[in-house]
Formats: C-alpha cells, structure tokens, sequence
C-alpha cells in the first residue's frame, strides 16, 4: 500500500515533548552507569510525576479490556464470549453509547445461533476480526462488516476454519427502508484520511459512525475530544492511546466529552472503531 500524500491541512504529528530531552539523557546512559547516576533534578522528578498523575487521571475515565483477561463464558459447543462493554441498566445513555460490545469465539466445525447473545430489538453491527464465517450461508472473512438493523431477525453463524467476530449492539433505532448490510474488505478500498492514515466508512447517522483505520507505522493522530462515545477495538497491530498500548483483541471506550492526547502507532495498525464521523481536533 502506497503512502499517502502530505496533507499540510491536517498535520498528524503533535508538538515536541518538552520532557523528550531530558529523558534521552537518562536513557542514553549505560545500566551500569545508571545504577550510579545521581538523582534526578527534583524539577525534572516534579514534572514527570505530574505527568504521571495526569495520564492515570485521563485514564480514570476510559473503559479498557484486555482479550487475555476477560472473562469467558461458553453460549455453545465451540462458542465463547467475552464481554467488553456493558450500559448500566437503568442509566441515561452518553450520546453514542452502546448497549453491548462482545467478542465471540467460534472454534473449527462450530454453529452459533446469534439469538442467543443478540437482541433482535437492538441494533447490531458484526466486524470478522479473524478467520472467517458463514452467515445465512455467504461467507465473510477478515474485517468483513454486517449490519442488522433493529427488528430484523438474528441470523445463524457457522465456521469451517474458526473464528473471531466482535458484536457492537446499540439503541439506534431502524429508519424506513433500513435493510441489512454487508462491506467486505476486499472490496471496499483504504479512502486516503491524512497522512499515513486511511479510513473506511462502514456505516454512519447523524454524526456518528462505524469505521476501519489502517495507519502506517509511525503515524499519528493531532489531540482530539469526542462528541460521541469512542469505542477502539485493535485488529491488527499495536497502538498507543495515551499511555495505554492496545494489541490485538483489547477494547477501549472513551465516553463522550472526553479526548486523547496521544494516538499513535510503532508497527502499523487496523482498528476498528465507532463514534464520531468527524473527528474534533484541538490545539
């Protein structure tokens, strides 16, 4: 895949860290000479405790599961399901906020009838995370998307192979002419986004949306607040929110109103994500 062109409207790199400097000069430094090194200057102590105290405060407020450790609970022979987010009962929804998100496992020779994890009354939206799946018999592999509106009946999956899929349910509810969707991911493109970052609208209303981003290694994203709940499932690769690193499998939800300061990514990444169409930059 080529890299895509400088976008002077929308630099992706943000301004230097004013620490950068004075923790290359820690870390240069041999281990042996820094077993014997002097303390460091209590300014610089000062500052970088204070950023550790807001980096924890930031993440206070986000929502993040590891795959390796949430819990699993079987639905049906060779299915398991992890659950990654959850609404409170009985508590007003954040504008974007989902109902539900779940990872469903299916091993090898496996069938799932979704009506046992899925509410026909919500609205559903499946990503195939790895592997690949039939449902009602067309066969979806790797970050192929499929949207159920709300009302329409669940559907029966089955794998030859296995297979990871991710289920977002939410309260959107079905508009006149609303039928089910599918995007698979040989054909849908990588619509260039900024540079060393491409999106993939999967589905959108009224300012939100279901999206995939691949960013080339070393791309970033400017700091940004969310006027929708963020929700970020990593498919491919490893990728710093802040200071929490994500891998394949991990989930993370921002709630409306909060932002990220860091977004950031070493070996190149595919996420999937949902929330606001239009990205709110800040400076």
């Amino acid at each position: 895949m080529s890299k895509p062109p400088t976008n002077p409207m929308m630099p992706i790199r943000p301004a230097a860290d004013p620490l950068a400097h004075e923790l290359t000069t820690l870390l240069v430094e041999s281990l042996a000479q820094a077993w014997q090194a002097p303390e460091p200057p209590a300014a610089l102590r000062d500052r970088l405790t204070g950023r550790l105290a807001a980096a924890r405060q930031a993440e206070a407020c986000l929502f993040t599961v590891r795959r390796r450790s949430a819990e699993r609970r079987t639905l049906a022979p060779g299915v398991t399901a992890q659950t990654l987010y959850r609404a409170q009962p009985g508590q007003p929804l954040r504008p974007g906020e989902p109902m539900a998100a779940t990872l469903v496992e299916l091993a090898a020779g496996a069938i799932f009838n979704s009506e046992e994890l899925s509410n026909s009354q919500l609205h559903r939206e499946w990503l195939m995370v790895s592997g690949s799946a039939s449902l009602g018999g067309a066969l979806l592999s790797q970050r192929d998307y499929h949207v159920t509106p709300a009302g329409h009946a669940p559907a029966q999956w089955s794998s030859a192979e296995g297979a990871l899929l991710f289920l977002r349910e939410s309260d959107t509810v079905a508009q006149p002419g609303d039928l089910t969707l599918t995007v698979r991911d040989a054909e849908a493109g990588w619509p260039e986004f900024a540079p060393g970052l491409r999106r993939r609208v999967l589905w959108q209303r009224e300012g939100q949306a279901a999206l995939l981003y691949f960013a080339e290694a070393g791309a970033q994203v400017p700091n940004h607040r969310h006027g929708h709940d963020e929700e970020c499932l990593m498919v491919q690769g490893e990728l710093f929110l802040d200071d929490v690193l994500l891998q394949p499998g991990d989930y993370q939800l921002a709630p409306a109103g909060t932002g990220h300061r860091i977004t950031e990514t070493d070996t190149g990444v595919v996420i999937y994500a949902h929330g606001d169409l239009d990205l709110q930059f800040v400076g």
